[in-house]
């Protein structure tokens, strides 16, 4: 199914370079925009333009039926969130396919099954990726969590199923401080997320993070090469670099073939 009109649900510099490429493409765009934003310059960039809502990021941009009415009386045949806002919202994603408009992005589904990085981990054994040593899912008995974190060796690192963005995580070294971090690693994510489940990996010390980034149409799928994020501040990025120094080209073919693979 090809695309002939495309409506962003984003705004700002996001939006602009969307609308740049997809007018190397030769696709008309719709920008819709909150009434603060009416005169930016993805506004003006944009072939129509349709006001959504007030300033307020919730009643405007995070607002999906007025996005989805938006597609409808534009005639758009997909939508683009760029990154943020609703672009990883697997509801949103849902109920864009629903619409019968396409969703640039991963569906639903997708975005579920990544976004529980505990499920994520199984399906990352299940395509033969290699993963840190950890729990076999979510922990809930918090002595058998000490027992196996025990196994695993400290430290360890409890993470939040459902975290993001350096939140929800907490690095023990000894049994005492695991059963101390464990319930506080939980709070904070299900304040933060509104899921409280946790699991547990080994820390690799000295760790260099390391992205790939991946694009694929349903069906194929394909690399870009990495990104270095290893330069963090409370575990947020705060520099990334591409290619990474750091790798040899062995390393960075199996990198590459295992992003793939997941």
């Amino acid at each position: 199914m090809g695309i002939n009109k495309l409506l962003i649900a984003n705004r700002g510099e996001i939006a602009v370079r969307i609308i740049r490429a997809a007018r190397e493409l030769g696709i008309a765009t719709v920008q819709v925009h909150s009434s603060a934003d009416r005169d930016s310059r993805a506004v003006q960039l944009a072939d129509e333009a349709i006001d959504i809502g007030p300033p307020q990021a919730a009643k405007s941009y995070l607002d999906t039926e007025a996005i989805l009415k938006a597609a409808r009386d534009s005639g758009a045949d997909a939508i683009h969130p760029g990154y943020g806002f609703l672009s990883e919202s697997a509801a949103f994603a849902d109920a864009v396919a629903a619409a019968g408009l396409i969703f640039v992005g991963p569906s639903g589904d997708t975005i579920r099954l990544m976004g529980d990085k505990a499920a994520a981990r199984a399906e990352a054994r299940k395509a033969q990726v290699p993963t840190v040593p950890g729990s076999d899912g979510l922990v809930e008995d918090m002595q058998a969590a000490a027992e196996l974190a025990e196994q695993i060796g400290f430290p360890v690192m409890i993470k939040a199923a459902a975290g993001g963005g350096g939140r929800g995580i907490r690095i023990a070294t000894s049994g005492e401080e695991f059963r101390q971090f464990a319930p506080q690693a939980s709070a904070e994510a299900k304040a933060a997320f509104g899921d409280g489940g946790i699991y547990i990996e080994k820390v690799i010390e000295r760790a260099r993070h390391i992205e790939v980034q991946i694009l694929g149409d349903g069906a194929n799928v394909v690399h870009f090469f990495e990104r270095e994020c290893s330069l963090q501040r409370r575990r947020q990025k705060v520099w990334e670099e591409a290619p990474s120094a750091a790798l040899g080209a062995d390393i960075r073919e199996q990198l590459c073939a295992a992003a793939i693979a997941l």
